[in-house]
């Protein structure tokens, strides 16, 4: 009887913290809107108009129904990245209507809608856990984090042989475009920053394992000399301040606020001293509220502008597909991005490249769906964790799915890699002790 008793529980208090869920995403999609407002005054290609101000506004608000499913879902991996992506396509209808790009602007937006709808459905609502045919034991546990921390100290060590010079995180543009490392490197590096450090971090955190955990933020600041991405230099502060929000928060509430305090801090501080870029809340808006929130909104609308006069590419962008049959484009979509819009090598989300990219606007929502299914295994193989253990250790993925392909994020971050920790993590590591 203390199964269904305490199912009966979760759901209920679930229920009783609906209404104050649903009145924060619908507080975060009118901060997102306002944000998008000042963002415009730095952005060339969009414009703000008071004229069509009342059509973003009622699009906004339409759409804005979709993220009561947050209110009434439980929180899962698929949750924690769902939300994120929300965040994205809310930012891309609200571009749409002020873009200077000219597409089929409606036939975009409804796409882009449905695609988030169909893509929510299976990461939000798909939870059944995976039959463990594999499961470690706490002492073999303990010695899978002692190896992940071996493999990332050497992957860090060689890489380092390559490329590892301390700048300034203005200048690093100056020197990244020259970086260079063997493919098995390249991989190496994505798991480790992505992945096998952050869930390192979290393991040794929740068992009150300090000094490692300190040891393993030492190893994600080291990647920033060798990868000059600001991704890594920001990473430890991250994972920091995820642990704290999970702490005093419940874990859908800190999902959330992972992403609407940000952008709150950085709306209210350019608000509070000008509109200057200059400035430290200016500089820090552009990191946020611009690089980090808007940039993926945008990326999807450049991705909409180029793909409707120039051909779709059929998946053949995957490096893995590209020798095996016909493709169009012979450089990687950023590096095409780049040589057409000069605006820097831009990766964009799933929505944009197995979405819009490779099938097409009508296509699109049903790549969306799949890539949903995909997702939705790491609900399934997290499926018996606490939800504070999943949040932290996935941490990094939603920016890294805002960012780069799905295809990308599986293999080249490892967000396979971390499904597969998770499915071998022992259930009863975490239980509180008598």
């Amino acid at each position: 009887m203390s199964a269904p008793s305490g199912f009966l529980r979760e759901l209920r208090s679930q229920l009783d913290q609906a209404p104050e869920l649903a009145m924060l995403v619908l507080v975060h999609s009118a901060i997102t809107c306002l944000s998008l407002i000042k963002v415009a005054s730095f952005q060339f290609y969009i414009h703000f108009s008071g004229e069509r101000l009342w059509i973003a506004v009622a699009i906004a608000a339409g759409f804005s129904i979709v993220s009561l499913l947050f209110a009434v879902a439980r929180f899962s991996f698929g949750y924690f990245v769902g939300f994120y992506f929300y965040t994205m396509i809310l930012g891309f209808l609200w571009i749409d209507v002020f873009s200077d790009y000219n597409y089929p602007r409606l036939l975009a937006g409804l796409s882009a809608a449905l695609s988030l709808v169909l893509l929510l459905l299976p990461v939000l609502f798909i939870r059944a856990p995976f039959r463990r045919i594999v499961a470690l034991s706490p002492a073999g546990f303990g010695h899978l984090l002692t190896l992940i921390l071996a493999i990332c100290i050497g992957t860090i060590a060689i890489a380092s042989t390559y490329s590892f010079r301390l700048v300034s995180i203005s200048d690093i543009y100056d020197y990244r475009d020259s970086l260079e490392f063997p493919g098995v490197v390249r991989y190496l590096i994505g798991w480790v920053s992505s992945t096998l450090l952050p869930f390192a971090f979290v393991c040794h955190w929740l068992l009150g394992q300090r000094f490692r955990a300190l040891v393993v933020l030492i190893l994600l600041l080291l990647l920033y000399p060798i990868t000059l991405t600001k991704f890594a230099f920001f990473t430890p502060a991250w994972l920091i301040a995820l642990a704290v929000l999970s702490r005093i928060m419940e874990a859908r509430t800190a999902a959330i606020a992972s992403i609407f305090l940000p952008m709150l801090v950085g709306l209210a501080g350019l608000a509070l001293t000008g509109d200057s870029l200059r400035s430290i809340p200016g500089r820090y808006f552009d990191l946020v509220n611009i690089r980090m929130i808007a940039t993926p909104s945008s990326a999807l609308d450049i991705y909409n502008h180029f793909f409707e006069t120039r051909p779709t590419t059929w998946f053949c962008h995957i490096s893995l597909l590209k020798p095996l049959m016909h493709c169009p484009y012979q450089q990687p979509l950023s590096v095409v991005m780049q040589n057409t819009y000069d605006l820097g090598n831009l990766n964009a989300s799933l929505f944009a490249t197995e979405g819009v990219a490779s099938v097409g606007l009508y296509l699109a929502p049903l790549t969306a769906l799949a890539c949903g299914f995909v997702l939705a295994l790491g609900n399934r193989a997290s499926a018996g964790l606490p939800p504070r253990f999943v949040l932290m250790s996935s941490g990094v993925l939603p920016h890294v799915l805002l960012n780069v392909p799905l295809s990308v994020a599986m293999l080249t971050h490892g967000t396979f890699l971390l499904f597969l920790l998770w499915y071998v993590t022992p259930r009863s590591l975490f239980e509180p002790r008598p």
